[in-house]
């Protein structure tokens, strides 16, 4: 009988972050099934309702242990979601060592092998270095990003200026170019917290002996090359997605009014808009997409939130009772009542995602967004708002060429003139049939990548002999 194989695997209080890094550990759970795999999570206040509903499903041989929370009310409030995230993992590091410490002096658990961390957790790679453990990194995001980042701190020594005001185009290893305005928005002031922060952990990324990097090869294969000059134990894994939905498993087409509204429609006729779990838009760019939409004269459903000026505002979960369709323009709904549905809230991404009716999707171009669109062959609008989703644009609409970006105007708003031209052009027009046979050469190839012998299954397979390997030998 196989030795059983302890790992440790720490995420963010993130709900993308945590279901990409579950999924991940039940896909090597699966080619490997002697490994017992602790799945740690820091919290702000309480575990997030979404990661406890997929918890709920985990295989035997994970378990799981949730780290006292942080007061959300003891972060500075004046930060953005995702520098209040950091800081709270921070906060967090001691509770961390000490369930690290547990972990390997257990005598009803195997000893640890190894630990596999995010990328905005890789303070725990300082926290290892008194336990002799393998660590590796797991990047929920794309190769490109991953490349940035390794890359970053040497970016930072040769460009002086602000990013943004970079006149050339940036070129990162293995990548298309990229404009600095383009780059995450916490690279974008030197002078703030959020800079500080990221830099510190770009240059602990050498602190790890490898990645697992939510991506496959088809798509980013010259990225791969560059990273593999980088360290020889880079894995592309992906890719990851939920193959449900973060409330229930399954919904039913008779339980929601979405999916038998999208029954009754034609083929590749429909517009999905939607701006991930964390996404919104202020009151007037509501208006814009609303006026958009109508005028474009293509049927829509779009999956609508209450307007909030932080581009950000549900992205650490924060709930607003307020009706969505209250803050619509007067009389949309009722003038396009015959073209879209607009839900408010929430819809399930991927059972839309998959269905025949839908022929495009609207995206704010969040990595898992991005990837259930390629595994399922839509085609994408790109309107990235926060975090690497600037860079997720680049790559879909310069790099493997299956998306059509939005421009935004002198007043940094996308304009209802430029919504209905982009769309139309997607949906009716001779390159929109290209992108679209584009996306499905790349979904056929993310299809063959997760086969038993393709190229992702074969990496995590290795992943896991290197983690055994290692294991036998304690």
């Amino acid at each position: 009988m196989a030795k059983t194989i302890h790992i440790a695997a720490i995420s963010i209080p993130a709900f993308s972050h945590q279901a990409s890094i579950i999924e991940f550990c039940k896909k090597l759970i699966h080619h490997h099934n002697h490994f017992h795999i602790t799945i740690i999570f820091p919290t702000i206040d309480s575990p997030l309702q979404a990661t406890l509903t997929l918890l709920k499903s985990l295989p035997s041989n994970i378990t799981y242990t949730f780290l006292p929370p942080i007061n959300k009310k003891s972060l500075p409030q004046n930060l953005s979601p995702a520098v209040q995230i950091q800081l709270a993992v921070s906060q967090s590091m001691p509770s961390f060592h000490t369930t690290i410490s547990s972990l390997c002096s257990s005598s009803t658990t195997p000893p640890l092998v190894a630990l596999i961390t995010d990328p905005f957790a890789n303070e725990s790679l300082e926290v290892l270095k008194e336990f002799n453990l393998l660590s590796y990194i797991y990047f929920p995001p794309s190769a490109m990003t991953l490349s940035l980042f390794i890359h970053f701190p040497k970016l930072h020594e040769e460009i002086s200026c602000e990013f943004r005001d970079h006149n050339e185009a940036i070129q990162i290893p293995g990548c298309v170019p990229i404009h600095g305005i383009d780059l995450p928005e916490h690279f974008q002031d030197r002078s703030s917290l959020a800079y500080d922060l990221i830099l510190q952990r770009c240059k602990r990324f050498n602190l790890a002996d490898g990645f697992l990097v939510n991506s496959f090869l088809k798509m980013e294969e010259n990225t791969m090359k560059a990273l593999e000059e980088h360290n020889d134990s880079v894995f592309l894994v992906g890719p990851i997605i939920q193959n449900g939905t973060s409330n229930e498993t399954k919904v039913s087409d008779s339980d929601l009014e979405c999916l038998k509204w999208l029954k009754n429609q034609s083929t590749n006729s429909v517009l999905f808009v939607s701006f991930g779990s964390g996404g919104t838009l202020s009151q007037e760019q509501v208006n814009e997409l609303a006026f958009g939409l109508e005028l474009s004269g293509q049927k829509f459903l779009w999956v609508l939130r209450v307007p909030s000026d932080s581009s950000n505002e549900a992205y650490l979960g924060a709930k607003n009772d307020d009706d969505p369709l209250n803050f619509l323009p007067k009389g949309f709904l009722e003038r396009t009542k015959g073209q879209g549905l607009v839900v408010p809230n929430w819809a399930p991404q991927t059972q839309i995602l998959s269905h025949g009716s839908i022929g495009a999707f609207l995206t704010h171009c969040g990595w898992n967004s991005v990837l259930e669109s390629v595994v399922l062959g839509v085609p994408m609008i790109a309107w990235p708002l926060f975090a690497e989703q600037k860079i997720n644009a680049v790559l879909l609409c310069d790099g493997v060429k299956v998306a059509m970006r939005l421009k935004f105007n002198e007043d940094g708003l996308v304009g209802r003139d430029e919504i209905a031209k982009v769309v139309k052009e997607l949906m009716l027009d001779d390159e929109g049939n290209v992108i679209r046979e584009r996306i499905e050469e790349l979904r056929d190839a993310a299809i063959d990548a997760l086969k038993e012998d393709g190229s992702s299954t074969l990496a995590i397979c290795q992943f896991g002999n290197r983690l055994e390997s290692n294991g036998t030998n304690l």
